[in-house]
């Protein structure tokens, strides 16, 4: 690493988050507030600092299901308007705070209707939580609806029908997560089809928990535009003594077409996706000219923040201030925003700001 990453100068820089899951993102603090107002009890503690690591504790078990148990209990208290605004609008004061100029944030809608709350409800308390955070704090966001895998085709095309209609008003796009093993994308094609003919966007958890078969399911049964993860994407490249000597087709189709993948460092060895930091394929991917970001997937439940992320991958692998600028430009280039909007980040944001760093370097 070079000795001028440290963590200061890496919270300085500018950042681009396009995977971060709403109710994996609460402050603890933040969670049991909303618990004392609807009288939910079954939280593990009531002190912030001991729930953050009774959730982290939890979610690093190096299994997705068991990464998963602790959204319960986030879930539980995201029944309301005000609940959903609170949290929308949290996550954005966080990301100044974190120096991120952009980030799209998705999140399951119906996950937040058991109390009665129909889906346009949630959708509309959301954005106004995350409007207000834009006009407080300067920073871009887009909306991405989540489907769940193990859940019905009919619920999919619904939620791919509501895609739709928030698509002018905050909705960037289309993903679907949850477990992949026994629940291949191809099963919920009615939805993604759907996506593709009103010209949508579409981001799929792949390559997470299971292998490059269900990568190529997401690209070429359900046209995902980016992949969430991508980890055992690894498994198509033949690596021998630290060099890749050989890469099989599909992992040539998404380097020749510049498919984004989107990396969470710390969530994939919490999930199991990578055995530790130091077998993660990240750097083969970045080294190879793959068009890959980073990102945090869950703040809570990971403990983590872009900064420590940015900050993982300089220590871990090395990675220089132009390799971490390309990952932010690669990042901004990927997200489902409009074109002019990116550039605009791009020009005012982004580039300025990795040029001082350089010309203070003296490179």
């Amino acid at each position: 690493m070079s000795a001028t990453l440290d963590r200061d100068v890496i919270h300085g820089l500018p950042k681009v988050l396009l995977h971060e899951h709403l109710d994996g993102s609460l402050r603890p603090a933040t969670v049991l507030d909303l618990a004392r107002e609807i009288g939910y009890s079954e939280l593990p503690t009531e002190d912030p600092g001991a729930l953050g690591d009774w959730f982290f504790s939890g979610a690093s078990r190096g299994s997705l299901p068991l990464y998963l148990e602790g959204f319960r209990h986030t879930i539980a208290v995201l029944q309301t308007p005000d609940a959903l605004e609170r949290v929308a609008y949290e996550l954005l004061e966080d990301m100044a705070a974190d120096n991120v100029v952009y980030i799209e944030v998705r999140f399951a809608p119906h996950f937040h209707t058991a109390k009665g709350l129909g889906l346009d409800a949630v959708m509309g308390a959301v954005l106004r939580g995350l409007r207000r955070g834009r006009e407080e704090f300067g920073i871009d966001f887009g909306v991405i609806v989540c489907a769940m895998r193990n859940q019905s085709a009919d619920l999919s095309f619904k939620l791919a029908e509501l895609t739709v209609d928030w698509s002018d008003r905050g909705v960037v796009g289309f993903d679907l997560a949850g477990e992949e093993a026994g629940h291949p994308p191809k099963h919920h094609l009615e939805a993604f089809q759907l996506i593709k003919r009103r010209n949508g966007s579409i981001t799929i958890h792949a390559g997470e928990s299971f292998g490059p078969e269900s990568i190529w399911q997401a690209l070429q049964y359900c046209g995902a535009h980016r992949i969430g993860h991508g980890t055992h994407l690894i498994e198509d490249l033949v690596i021998y003594e630290g060099k890749v000597i050989k890469v099989g087709s599909l992992a040539n189709y998404v380097l020749d077409h510049r498919i984004p993948i989107e990396v969470c460092l710390s969530s994939n060895v919490h999930t199991g996706a990578a055995a530790s930091i130091g077998e993660h394929p990240f750097p083969y991917f970045l080294r190879h000219g793959y068009r890959v970001t980073l990102n945090t997937d869950n703040r809570l439940m990971s403990r983590t923040s872009m900064t420590d992320e940015y900050l993982l991958a300089a220590r871990s692998f090395g990675c220089t201030l132009a390799e971490l600028e390309r990952v932010t430009v690669n990042g901004m280039n990927a997200a489902f925003y409009p074109y002019a909007e990116r550039h605009r980040i791009l020009r005012e944001k982004i580039e300025p700001a990795f040029a001082r760093l350089r010309a203070e370097a003296g490179s």
